[in-house]
């Protein structure tokens, strides 16, 4: 594979520019797997998915298949879906509970720690130290508000140093549920687009499309989204750098005072959410969640928390990604709850229409790339505006392309470095 010289890097990435081939050039796609899919932190999971002793699901990081497990000793695994032997799969099951795995090739077996427990016929194998022939596993794991990371190397920055200020945002998530937790227990649906996986990683924080893209659900359904995105909107989009960004529209929520607007209801709508909310946080900080609501924000390089549901981005290559996507569920909330789902179907269910809008848009950008001129995108829109907040971070108009910007400074960052 060829390698890309620092030069290369910064002539693809410009200021304000990005070069069309990013997108659709194979051989960059090879790269990023290596640089940013197997150097970087990836989200994987949820600790919820895998509630009980020896429950698991089958998880990807980037192309690569994984196996997130609670094992027998009630820890949370991340197993390389590979059997050393011959490198077949040795779980196709989506989900379940399984103390161990067989390989369906030659039989053999492995604990749900990884370890290598036998393998058929054994007398073939005399003197071999099956210590050495257990599943591999990701490098490291972290959680962080029971969200499960892993990253392929030993060495490196700590989750806590990758997320930075992004953690905020996952921090003010688990704060609108009444138990300070979340779960993810809805089930998911994939959708697969014929895009590179950078297009709906931008796009999940652009916030100049949805007043175009999204104009005939908002008008509707009444809704006022909208609003947000307009170019007198009080939102902003903001950079918490390492390419994590965000859409926060809690200024105009603020500016409403309605607690419970962020969700287009009412407090009066949802009132054993209002009172569990009071229950737990005291009126005056519940109150202030519930006008703030839910973040909008896009964690580098695959997690999308989508206010109501996320999106887990899974590059398939350069022209194909898949998008999983399932309804936040507030622990201990069921009339919300109930609600998360529905508005969920409703968006991005199989007949849903905000990623039916956003999918037609990523495939049309991809086959105009297949037009080679101009040869470079461009990404200017509001740079002239960019300013700090008072905890130092990089802030724009809710339309500007600051998001798209700070995306591919990161992301040069990666891809220049050894």
């Amino acid at each position: 594979m060829e390698q890309y010289a620092h030069s290369k890097w910064k002539k693809l990435i410009q200021p304000g520019l990005v070069h069309g081939s990013l997108y659709y050039d194979e051989e960059i796609f090879k790269e990023e797997v290596e640089k940013i899919w197997f150097r970087t932190w990836v989200y994987v999971g949820h600790v919820s998915e895998v509630p009980n002793v020896n429950d698991f699901v089958t998880k990807t990081i980037g192309p690569m298949p994984v196996l997130m497990v609670r094992d027998r000793n009630n820890e949370i695994q991340l197993l390389l879906n590979r059997c050393p032997h011959r490198g077949n799969a040795v779980c196709v099951q989506e989900k379940g509970n399984r103390a161990r795995f067989t390989c369906p090739y030659h039989s053999w077996t492995f604990s749900n720690t990884g370890d290598l427990i036998n393998y058929a016929f054994p007398d073939g194998y005399q003197g071999t130290d099956k210590s050495k022939l257990g599943l591999a596993k990701v490098a490291r794991i972290a959680i962080y508000r029971g969200f499960v990371f892993g990253c392929m190397t030993e060495e490196g920055p700590t989750l806590e140093e990758h997320l930075g200020g992004a953690k905020r945002a996952i921090d003010q998530l688990c704060d609108n549920s009444p138990t300070g937790e979340i779960e993810i227990s809805a089930g998911f649906l994939r959708h697969r687009t014929r895009a590179n996986w950078k297009f709906i990683l931008e796009n999940e924080c652009d916030g100049y499309h949805p007043g175009f893209v999204h104009s005939s659900i908002f008008s509707v359904a009444d809704s006022a989204i909208g609003s947000l995105y307009g170019s007198d909107a009080v939102a902003v989009t903001r950079s918490f750098g390492n390419g994590h960004t965000e859409v926060d529209p809690r200024p105009e929520f603020r500016r409403r005072d309605e607690p419970l607007s962020w969700f287009g209801t009412s407090a009066d709508r949802l009132p054993d959410y209002t009172r569990q909310m009071n229950e737990a946080y005291g009126e005056e900080r519940a109150r202030q969640i519930m006008i703030d609501g839910a973040p909008h924000v896009m964690i580098f390089p695959n997690l999308f928390i989508a206010e109501i549901q996320i999106f887990v981005i899974q590059p398939v290559s350069a022209n194909e990604s898949i998008q999983h996507s399932t309804a936040i569920q507030f622990k201990g909330a069921p009339d919300i709850n109930r609600r998360l789902r529905q508005q969920t179907m409703g968006s991005v269910g199989p007949a849903g229409f905000l990623l039916a809008d956003d999918t037609e848009m990523y495939e049309r950008n991809q086959r105009g790339l297949e037009i080679r001129n101009p040869e470079y995108l461009y990404l200017k829109r509001g740079e002239h505006r960019e300013r700090r907040d008072e905890d130092g971070f990089l802030i724009g108009h809710s339309t500007d392309d600051l998001p798209s910007r700070e995306i591919w400074r990161h992301y040069l960052s990666i891809m220049e470095a050894q």
